[in-house]
C-alpha cells in the first residue's frame, strides 16, 4: 500500500467502486427502517387490531433492549482481529438470520388474541433490531478505516444515504402501488393484510442481496483498512463498558450525539405519522400516495450531490446548522397553512401537487443534514485516538445506530402518543373522521417537530472539529506512529 501522509486520501480504497459497494449495504437499513416508520404501526394497529399505545410501547422496549447491545458490538468489532478485519465477520454473518427474522415480523400466527400478539410483536422487533445491530454498526465504521480525508467521508455517506432511501423507497413504492391496492374485500389498499405479508418476503430477500454484494464487494479493501495502532483488548463486560465511557466522553462527540438524537426523533414522528396524514388528513388515495413516495428519488439523487458540496465550501457544522434551520421551518409549514385556510382543499390535483413540492424540498434538507452529522461522527475518531490511544469507530457508530433506530422507536412512540391523546379511531374510514379529530393532529404534530429540530440546532454548535482541526489530529497521529 503507498505511503499516506496526514489528510490525503488512499485513491484505491476512496475509488468509485469502493464508494458504491461500502453504500450499497445501507439498502438493507433503508428497507427495514422504511417498514418500521412507515408501514409497521398502521400494519400492527390498524389491519392486525393492535391498540395503537401497545405498538408504540413494543417498538420503544424494543429500543431499550436493543440499545444495550450496540455498544457491545461496537467495541467487539474494534477489538476484533481476523484475516477478514475487523468488521467483514459481522458483515457476512449477520445477514442471514436478519432475513428471516424480519419475514417473520411481518407473518405473525394467526388466531392470536391481542397479548399474544403483543409478546409476539415485542419479541419479533427485538430480534430484529438486535440482529441488524450485528451488520449495521460493523459495516458503518468502515467509513473511517476506507479513508481519512474530510471530504472523501462525506462522498461516502452522500453514497451510503442514498442506497438507503433508494433501497427502502423502491420497495414502498412497490408497496404500495402493486401489494397495498383496493380489493373487493379490501376496497382501503393500505388495510389489505396480504399486501403486508408478501412485503416481508420481498423485503427479507432484498436485505439480504444488498448485506451480502457489499460485504462481498468490500472484501478486497480488507489488506488496505486504516489498522488500530493498540492491542485487542477483553471483550468482557466490564471492559466494554469502561472504554464505551472513555470514548463517549468527547464533547464534540456528546454535541454530535443529541443533534441526530433530536433530529432523528423528528424523522421518527415525521416517518410514523406520514401514512396517517396522506391516508386522513391530505385524504390522498394508494396511488398518489405511491407517486408521492416515487419523487423521493429525486430528494436522495438531489442530497448526495449537494451535501458533498456544502460540506467542503461551509464546512460540515456550519453547512448542517443552515441546513437544519430551513428544515425546521418547512416541515410545519404545510399544517400551519391549512389551520389557517390557505393551504389547497383536498381531492385537488393543485394540494398533490404542493404536497410533493414541500416534501421534495424537505425531504432533501432532511437527508443532507444526516448525511453531513453521519461525516462528523467520522471525524471524531481520530480526535479520540489522540485522547485514548484506540481506534473506536465501533463504539461511535454504533452510539449512531442507537441514534438512528430511535427514529422508528422513540419517534412512534411520540406519534402513537399523539394519536391517543387525540383519541384516534382504530379501522378509521378516509374522510369520515371527525374533522376536530384530523385539525388537533395537525395542531400537536407542527409544534412538536419545529422544537425537536430547534433542539437538534441548538446542540450542534457544541461540536468543535473543523477541518483544519481534523487534518491537525492526522498530522500529529502520523508524528505519533512514526516515533517523533
Amino acid at each position: 500500500m503507498e505511503h499516506m501522509t496526514a489528510g490525503t486520501a488512499n485513491t484505491y480504497t476512496t475509488s468509485l467502486r469502493a464508494k458504491l459497494f461500502y453504500g450499497v449495504g445501507a439498502a438493507a437499513y433503508g428497507i427495514k427502517d422504511n417498514g418500521f416508520a412507515f408501514l409497521l404501526l398502521i400494519y400492527y394497529s390498524q389491519v392486525l387490531g393492535l391498540p395503537q399505545a401497545l405498538v408504540g410501547t413494543g417498538i420503544f422496549l424494543a429500543l431499550i433492549v436493543d440499545a444495550l447491545s450496540d455498544p457491545i458490538v461496537g467495541s467487539v468489532s474494534d477489538n476484533l482481529r481476523t484475516r477478514w478485519g475487523r468488521r467483514h465477520p459481522f458483515m457476512y454473518f449477520a445477514a442471514l438470520p436478519i432475513a428471516v427474522l424480519y419475514y417473520f415480523l411481518w407473518s405473525p400466527p394467526t388466531g392470536l388474541n391481542t397479548e399474544g400478539l403483543f409478546v409476539y410483536f415485542l419479541v419479533m422487533a427485538i430480534l430484529v433490531r438486535i440482529s441488524i445491530t450485528f451488520y449495521e454498526i460493523p459495516s458503518s465504521a468502515l467509513v473511517a478505516e476506507l479513508t481519512e480525508d474530510y471530504h472523501q467521508r462525506t462522498i461516502f455517506m452522500s453514497l451510503r444515504h442514498f442506497f438507503g432511501w433508494c433501497g427502502g423507497l423502491s420497495l414502498s413504492v412497490y408497496t404500495y402501488s402493486v401489494l397495498l391496492i383496493p380489493t373487493d374485500e379490501f376496497p382501503i389498499g393500505v388495510l389489505n393484510p396480504a399486501g403486508y405479508q408478501t412485503y416481508g418476503l420481498v423485503a427479507s430477500i432484498l436485505m439480504l442481496a444488498a448485506m451480502w454484494v457489499s460485504a462481498l464487494g468490500t472484501h478486497r479493501y480488507i489488506p488496505h483498512l486504516k489498522k488500530p495502532r493498540a492491542a485487542a483488548q477483553s471483550n468482557n463486560l466490564r471492559t466494554i463498558i469502561l472504554q464505551t465511557l472513555e470514548t463517549l466522553k468527547n464533547k464534540s462527540f456528546a454535541a454530535i450525539f443529541i443533534c441526530a438524537l433530536f433530529a432523528a426523533l423528528a424523522s421518527g414522528l415525521v416517518s410514523a405519522l406520514s401514512i396517517y396524514f396522506n391516508t386522513y388528513y391530505w385524504e390522498l388515495d394508494n396511488k398518489q400516495i405511491a407517486a408521492m413516495i416515487a419523487t423521493l428519488f429525486i430528494a436522495a439523487v438531489l442530497a448526495a450531490i449537494i451535501a458533498p458540496v456544502l460540506g467542503k465550501h461551509f464546512g460540515k457544522k456550519h453547512a448542517a446548522i443552515g441546513v437544519g434551520l430551513c428544515a425546521a421551518l418547512l416541515t410545519p409549514l404545510p399544517y400551519i397553512l391549512r389551520s389557517l385556510g390557505v393551504f389547497p382543499d383536498n381531492g385537488t390535483e393543485s394540494l398533490f401537487y404542493a404536497l410533493v413540492c414541500f416534501q421534495l424540498v424537505d425531504v432533501t434538507l432532511i437527508i443532507i443534514s444526516a448525511i453531513l452529522v453521519d461525516s462528523m461522527i467520522a471525524d471524531i475518531v481520530e480526535q479520540s485516538e489522540l485522547i485514548t490511544g484506540r481506534r473506536s469507530e465501533g463504539i461511535f457508530f454504533a452510539a449512531r445506530s442507537f441514534v438512528r433506530k430511535s427514529v422508528s422507536g422513540v419517534g412512534v412512540l411520540l406519534a402513537t402518543t399523539i394519536l391517543s391523546m387525540i383519541n384516534f379511531p382504530t379501522d378509521a374510514v378516509p374522510g369520515a373522521v371527525e374533522s376536530q379529530v384530523i385539525f388537533n393532529l395537525g395542531l400537536l404534530y407542527a409544534p412538536t417537530i419545529f422544537t425537536l429540530y430547534m433542539i437538534s440546532i441548538g446542540a450542534i454548535f457544541a461540536y468543535r472539529i473543523t477541518r483544519e482541526i481534523h487534518e491537525g489530529n492526522l498530522h500529529q497521529l502520523l508524528k505519533e506512529s512514526d516515533g517523533s
